[in-house]
């Protein structure tokens, strides 16, 4: 089956030290990019984006999952994400219709093991943007160690017809977390709320 594909791009970061000190352990981020043709491009309006769907959500998911675990197998992975780029000549909604389906989103999470929904940004964006990829815990929403964000660009990508689709994982949170996670700070206000009554 034609999905439009152009390229995809692996990144691989591996923090070491963070504000001067040095990590227990190294935190490793990996993200996959595939670029495609946008399957809508040059249609003008279109209603109903569900045929676009179905034909290439559950293949991407299924191979940029594949890819992911080689570089990072699922017993490593905390913490994960998603991400939609539209280049300038799409909506943004093309984009979110291949990343927002559980044919797409449910390979990546059943594989790595999660349970949380997977954190996501959607944009457009000019060839060769910046893009910041958000994470949460793959299995304690309010773990707010493992709230971080991988960056990356695509010197040539995503063109005017073209969307950029990635996926992320990360083996730990940020190298020295010290803020409290949301489950506590509820317990605080809840607390406090109590203690004016």
């Amino acid at each position: 089956m034609d999905t439009g594909l152009r390229k995809i791009a692996t990144f691989v970061e591996e923090t070491h030290v963070e504000g001067g000190r040095a990590a227990e352990r190294p935190v490793t981020m990996v993200v996959v990019a595939a670029i495609l043709r946008n399957p809508w491009a040059g249609q003008g309006f279109v209603e109903d984006l569900r045929p676009g769907i179905l034909r290439l959500a559950p293949l991407l998911g299924a191979a940029m999952t594949r890819r992911l675990l080689m570089v990072m197998p699922a017993e490593r992975i905390e913490a994960y994400g998603k991400a939609a780029a539209v280049g300038v000549g799409g909506e943004i909604e093309h984009g979110s219709a291949l990343i927002h389906t559980l044919r797409f989103g449910n390979l990546y999470r059943e594989a790595a093991g999660g349970t949380a929904f997977l954190s996501f940004t959607n944009t457009r964006v000019a060839p060769g943007a910046l893009l910041s990829l958000p994470m949460i815990h793959k299995s304690e929403t309010g773990k707010r160690s493992h709230f971080i964000t991988a960056t990356f660009q695509v010197a040539d990508a995503p063109g005017p017809d073209e969307v950029l689709i990635a996926i992320e994982a990360a083996d730990g949170g940020r190298v020295h977390p010290r803020i409290a996670d949301r489950f506590q700070d509820q317990a605080e206000i809840e607390a406090a709320a109590r203690a004016l009554r």
